[in-house]
């Protein structure tokens, strides 16, 4: 079996458009036949691994990134957390919290997370979708609600918006990136959004 010869051209693409090492690139290039969408896909999926695994190590440090939106209009505070102040430190990282307050300024999510939403809020919303589709077939109706429930998860929850930077990749998704780049633990902790003339509840 002839393996497909992969330039340096490629390569380099793949690491532009992913921020993996060359190996890796070089690795999953040759393994998708030179395919970059293909090998895009099979870096992600290496860094969803990844991202697992460190899943469960402390993030005790971090940064408070911030952004002022249309002329001071809208301000934005996030707490991102790694396991390092060395990490912290790194361009990446620092990347990483900057792209994630920029977003929330637009996005205006409610919840860091699908699992921050609290139960009554969801039981009421699936209250509203059964409503909806009261007339359905049995069998149909509950299948119909999750999948709504989900399109709810991704407007209103942080971690599973797509970024404004690039409709096809959440949030969710830039963080195992920078984990798999990084080599440490990142979790997005909380953030808060002020407009001027809103009011807090």
């Amino acid at each position: 079996m002839t393996t497909m010869a992969i330039t340096a051209d490629q390569v380099k693409k793949l690491r532009d458009a992913t921020g993996a090492g060359m190996m890796e690139c070089k690795a999953a290039l040759t393994e998708a036949g030179g395919d970059l969408d293909a090998a895009t896909t099979l870096l992600r999926k290496r860094g969803l691994a990844t991202a697992a695994k460190k899943a469960g190590r402390s993030t005790s440090e971090g940064l408070i990134g911030h952004y002022i939106h249309m002329g001071g209009k809208i301000g934005v505070l996030v707490e991102v957390n790694c396991e390092s102040d060395f990490v912290a430190r790194t361009d990446k990282f620092q990347e990483l919290t900057k792209e994630v307050a920029m977003h929330i300024a637009p996005a205006n999510p409610t919840y860091v997370r699908r699992e921050d939403v609290p139960a009554d809020v969801i039981a009421r919303v699936r209250d509203i979708y059964k409503d909806q589709v009261k007339d359905m077939p049995a069998q149909v109706i509950e299948k119909i609600v999750d999948g709504k429930l989900n399109a709810y998860y991704q407007q209103f929850c942080l971690m599973e918006q797509p970024s404004i930077r690039d409709a096809n990749t959440t949030i969710a998704q830039l963080v195992q990136d920078a984990i798999r780049i990084l080599g440490e633990n990142i979790t997005v902790a909380r953030f808060v959004r002020m407009k001027v003339g809103e009011q807090t509840a």
